[in-house]
């Protein structure tokens, strides 16, 4: 199935659910990020690509809320 990638496309219901989602995923890849730096065991190039991939849940994550925020004009 085709999922609408943009935001505009999807209702608040859905964008609620994917907010929390990608909420989970960003907790998941920051844990993971601290045990691989705590055990010592991992390489700077992984841990990069992790950071990454947090740093895009983050900005779907912004953008969702904004999505989510009604505009209110003083």
């Amino acid at each position: 199935m085709n999922e609408p990638t943009d935001l505009s496309m999807k209702t608040e219901e859905v964008l609620r659910v994917e907010l929390e989602v990608f909420r989970r995923e960003h907790r998941d890849l920051d844990d993971a990020i601290r045990a691989l730096v705590e055990r010592g065991t991992s390489d700077q190039l992984t841990v990069q690509r992790l950071k990454k991939r947090k740093l895009l849940f983050k900005d779907r994550i912004a953008q969702i809320k904004d999505r989510l925020t009604p505009d209110i004009t003083a």
